[in-house]
């Protein structure tokens, strides 16, 4: 509901990277217990956080760069996808207050993300600290717009290539 995939897709577009949807990486499992309403833990996150690093890692090797839609909760998670992506990666906090991603949860039609999981995601959530590579942006105004500003703001960025 923080605009994640709409956000990462136009990045991706405006960088000439690949766009990983992190939610098609999820096992059965996971979506299994997410449409039924039962949070994730750092376990069953774990296999997640793993196939999202190594596509990333994929689409570098290939002499693409790589933008991933996920929840990086915490700074163990984003610590975790750099190691397995085996580049810098520079994440985009799309920071929002519960109430407001509780409305566009409730808005659109998903198929596992519940809006009974919000609460626990909120939990789980480490807000990024001043020495993480990490861009907060507001998701007050409206997602296209929020996007918007974020492509602008990151438009500079060169395609990451291993070895250069």
């Amino acid at each position: 509901g923080s605009g994640k995939s709409l956000v990462g897709e136009k990045l991706a577009k405006a960088l000439g990277a690949d766009f990983i949807e992190g939610d098609r990486l999820h096992p059965l499992e996971n979506i299994a217990l997410m449409a039924s309403g039962t949070p994730l833990d750092d376990k069953h996150r774990k296999g997640w956080l793993d196939a999202i690093g190594r596509q990333i890692a994929l689409s570098v090797d290939q002499g693409h760069g790589a933008v991933a839609a996920c929840s990086a909760l915490k700074r163990a998670y984003r610590d975790f996808l750099t190691e397995k992506a085996g580049e810098p990666i520079l994440f985009v906090f799309l920071d929002g207050d519960i109430d407001t991603i509780r409305k566009r949860i409730e808005a659109r039609n998903h198929e596992f993300m519940s809006p009974k999981l919000l609460d626990s995601q909120f939990a789980t959530l480490e807000r990024p600290d001043p020495d993480e590579n990490v861009l907060a942006v507001s998701i007050e105004d409206p997602i296209e717009t929020v996007a918007g500003k974020v492509v602008k703001q990151l438009g500079h960025l060169k395609v990451f290539k291993r070895g250069q």
